[in-house]
């Protein structure tokens, strides 16, 4: 589809405005735009997003041509200015996919005009028509046009999620759960994933409804885990009456889920009743294991079911009102709500604001702040990428070569994150190049520069140069484009086949800046990111469970105010992440090793965020009373050592992974034990005789809040021994010099 688009419209438009019009900067900017639009671009989602992401391409493409125009006089001007020029334009791909997809051609729109010498004000209204003609025209090819969007397959897959999952439960609630009702829902979450994270970008935007959906993927995933515990932890049927019942109500609200992200007609009151009926099942399964908590024989299973009931009947809970978002049924205060869950808020800090039509920019703001950070890998890669394009424009405009667009396109083409990368596609480039001059010069020598020719070749050429980016290997793109090239410009200034050389000479000097820079700045490219932002979410992960235990056990006042940095670090390592696993070549890091390693970081955030909600709604609530909690300390010391050591044990993995050549290797971090945690529970802080830290001289617990934390700790620690392997094996690739 993107390809026949491409050859009635490029071809069309150049005719139109060099033969008709007979406007040379006209056409070429009306063929290159074409491009630009049709080839370069490939934005997703409804016809309304895709019409509005055109319309922003075309506002950003116009302000670098007129801003490239004005500058390309001078060689050190216009090197001076492309670097924030390509640094904006590179970093706004952070808004989300669609922006992401447009980089490479707003920056078209700039290379063009700053890399042609002698550009004056009077060139300005005819590139810009010739611009706007292709935006136009190229806009409207697209949405006549228009595969079914990736958006939809998502929110296809979260529904699905949903439904296993809501069946899950139900299985679990019985007592009946069976091995393949676990499997489908793990294979419903994989698939989900897989859609969601397969892509050196988010598959969603900054729109309210885009990010309501990203949090709703992410909260499947988490109730998966949260489920998929509770059958391996001992799949019967819970005791308590109240569990069983707040287990099927949250069935049903994840059912809802799945109506809501299949469009279905499902009603909003239907939804809040649900939701209500969650709420007053939570509160009575908080009641119920009160009741029972002073008996200590069936305190430890009361305790691990109404963990994982509340556990996931919160997740659950999020999940919904995020699905409301998602499709565009929520209330303003449901929105203002979970924008500042999003975010890492707490209370009702800017809910005027998030809550009304400027949320949308709030929240890009917010986005951008985040990733302002030199840690982040959008922030390095767009530096890099704005230094290689300045250099190359300056080389180009110091050498005054035939055609400087070419070097500087050279560069952007081949740019990649890492050094090694960027000389691998450098000699595929090149390869392509120089093959595409070949079959270029065959093509000249055989039909010479007839102008009727030519035009009947053109559509042919763009056909197959439109086709093979993303379908064929790159350096066959290349040598399309490379024809392609030839046959346009013995279009506007018959030379044969010299064009091509001139080319090949310039794509040379292009790859040749992008080389020399990817081996100055950032050579090891995202995988030593992927290692930093892995410590810094350990880190960040590890304070914010502190303190939420904290704030659960009642020694803390204040809700837990290190939920935001935590939320940053998981959407910076989820980029490095995205960006590493996208880069060309052989990865170094094992993908399994990895995604074990980003998984951990997942848990302790959501187990943190968990035990801070969990201990917000259960009676009595939260921290605000004090009895039972303050005074209960020989049940709040254990717990909290058992927390100081997972902190530990998370800081040093965060050394591990963050570890450089050249550094000491640092020891290899040693897992919490088991029976610490499980002793947590016991007044002495003593393993009882059955190993479960129930003591036979004192009750296990007084309040469910000590039996929910000891659980979710227990979670956590086992856990954590499987994530030390993969760390080390990170911390000894990090020491491999990037050239080998």
């Amino acid at each position: 589809m993107r390809a026949l688009r491409a050859t009635i419209v490029m071809p069309t438009l150049f005719a139109l405005t060099y033969k008709v019009i007979g406007d040379l900067q006209m056409a070429t900017f009306a063929a290159f735009g074409s491009f630009a639009t049709l080839v370069l671009a490939s934005f997703g989602g409804s016809r309304r997003d895709k019409a509005s992401a055109h319309l922003q391409l075309a506002l950003v493409g116009s302000a670098a041509l007129i801003i490239g125009t004005l500058v390309s006089g001078n060689a050190w001007l216009a090197a001076v200015v492309t670097i924030p020029v390509a640094f904006a334009i590179f970093f706004g791909g952070v808004a989300g996919p669609n922006a992401a997809s447009g980089t490479t051609a707003a920056l078209l729109a700039y290379v063009l005009p700053v890399a042609t010498p002698h550009g004056t004000i009077a060139e300005i209204p005819p590139r810009l028509a010739g611009w706007w003609l292709a935006s136009v025209v190229g806009t409207a090819a697209v949405l006549l046009l228009s595969p079914r969007s990736p958006g939809d397959r998502l929110r296809a897959a979260a529904a699905a999620s949903a439904n296993a999952l809501a069946s899950h439960l139900q299985a679990v609630e019985r007592g009946d759960a069976t091995q393949s009702d676990r499997e489908a829902a793990i294979a419903a979450k994989h698939q989900l994933l897989n859609l969601f994270s397969t892509t050196p970008y988010r598959p969603i935007g900054l729109a309210t409804a885009d990010q309501g959906l990203a949090n709703v993927a992410e909260m499947l995933e988490w109730v998966t885990s949260l489920t998929t515990d509770a059958l391996d932890g001992g799949g019967s049927k819970p005791s308590a009456a109240a569990d069983r019942e707040l287990l099927d109500v949250t069935a049903r609200v994840l059912a809802d889920v799945a109506l809501l992200l299949s469009d279905q007609d499902v009603a909003v009151e239907d939804v809040a009743r649900d939701i209500g009926r969650l709420e007053e099942a939570r509160a009575a399964s908080s009641v119920g294991q009160q009741a029972v908590s002073d008996d200590p024989g069936s305190a430890k299973d009361a305790a691990r079911h109404a963990v994982h009931a509340q556990t996931i009947a919160v997740a659950a809970r999020s999940t919904v009102a995020d699905a409301l978002i998602a499709a565009g049924r929520a209330d303003p205060e449901t929105v203002a709500a979970q924008r500042r869950s999003w975010y890492g808020q707490t209370g009702s800090q800017d809910g005027p604001l998030t809550a009304g039509r400027l949320g949308g920019l709030v929240g890009a703001a917010r986005l951008a702040a985040r990733h302002a950070d030199p840690r982040s890998v959008w922030f390095r890669s767009s530096l890099r990428g704005a230094v290689a394009l300045a250099a190359a424009v300056l080389v180009a405009g110091l050498l005054d070569v035939q055609h400087g667009f070419w070097v500087v396109l050279g560069t952007l083409s081949v740019l990649r994150t890492n050094a090694a990368a960027t000389g691998a596609t450098v000699l595929r480039a090149l390869a392509g190049t120089v093959v595409g001059f070949a079959i270029g010069a065959a093509l000249m020598l055989a039909i010479g520069t007839n102008p009727t020719t030519l035009w009947i070749v053109l559509p042919i050429a763009v056909l197959v140069a439109s086709y093979t980016p993303g379908t064929a290997p790159f350096a066959v793109g290349q040598a399309a484009f490379t024809v392609t090239v030839i046959v346009l410009f013995n279009l506007l200034v018959p030379a044969g086949w010299k064009v091509g050389l001139v080319r090949v000479q310039d794509v040379v000097l292009g790859c040749a800046v992008s080389l020399v820079v990817g081996v100055l700045f950032w050579p090891r490219g995202a995988g030593a990111a992927v290692g930093d932002a892995l410590a810094d979410a350990f880190r960040a992960g590890s304070a914010y469970l502190t303190q939420a235990v904290d704030w659960a056990l009642g020694r803390r006042q204040a809700a837990p105010d290190t939920a935001a940095p935590a939320a940053s670090a998981g959407i910076r390592l989820d980029d490095a992440l995205r960006l590493y696993l996208a880069e060309q070549g052989t990865k170094r890091m094992n993908k399994h090793d990895l995604w074990t390693l980003v998984m951990a970081t997942t848990r302790l955030r959501l187990t943190a965020a968990s035990l801070a909600g969990l201990c917000a709604y259960c009676p009595p609530a939260g921290p605000a009373a004090q009895d039972g909690l303050d005074g209960d300390a020989e049940q709040a010391g254990p717990l909290r050592r058992v927390t100081v050591d997972l902190a530990d044990f998370y800081q040093g993995i965060a050394v591990e992974v963050s570890s450089r050549r050249g550094e000491p290797m640092p020891a290899v971090p040693v897992a919490p034990s088991l029976d610490g945690a499980q002793a947590a529970g016991s007044a002495d802080g003593r393993v009882g005789p059955d190993g479960t830290g129930e003591s036979a001289a004192a009750p296990a617990s007084r309040n469910p809040h000590t039996l929910w934390v000891r659980e979710q700790l227990q979670q956590l620690v086992s856990h954590a021994g499987a994530i030390t392997a993969p760390a080390e094996h990170v911390a000894q690739l990090r020491r491999v010099p990037w050239w080998r």
